[in-house]
């Protein structure tokens, strides 16, 4: 299966397997265990999307959101469960505004899950951590 090396970018080809002891990037060699949500732009956005053939669950966010500061340490604890099994990502619609646009994000914040690049859920407002992972779950 390929997947998205969250500290480098590339693509990565691994076996699929129920559990991974070690697996590490081909090309910078960090560990692809590293569950950190990756920063997504209009750059990357469609490349990270169509070369990860694991779900891609996204935070739309800003800075100044009060409920988006509420909800980041429960994405990352979230991240954390999902190893190899979800790559979790951030889009700053501040920063990325013709991004939020093309999502078409009225609200923040907003989960969308995204499954063989293609938008299979989506939800506004915080979620606690039980909430989120009981998503990404659901999906996985």
């Amino acid at each position: 299966m390929r997947v998205i090396c969250p500290h480098c970018l590339s693509v990565n080809n691994i076996p699929q397997k129920e559990h991974y002891k070690k697996a590490n990037c081909g090309k910078c060699k960090k560990s692809l265990l590293e569950t950190s949500p990756i920063e997504l732009n209009t750059t990357n956005f469609d490349e990270v999307l169509v070369n990860s053939d694991i779900p891609v669950i996204v935070d739309c966010w800003a800075p100044w959101c009060g409920p988006c500061k509420m909800m980041a340490p429960n994405f990352e604890k979230a991240a954390s469960k999902f190893p190899l099994k979800t790559l979790f990502a951030k889009v700053n619609t501040e920063n990325e505004s013709s991004l939020g646009a093309r999502l078409n994000i009225r609200s923040i914040p907003t989960l969308i899950l995204f499954k063989e690049g293609k938008e299979v859920h989506r939800v506004s407002g915080a979620l606690d951590e039980t909430a989120l992972t009981n998503l990404v779950a659901q999906f996985s």
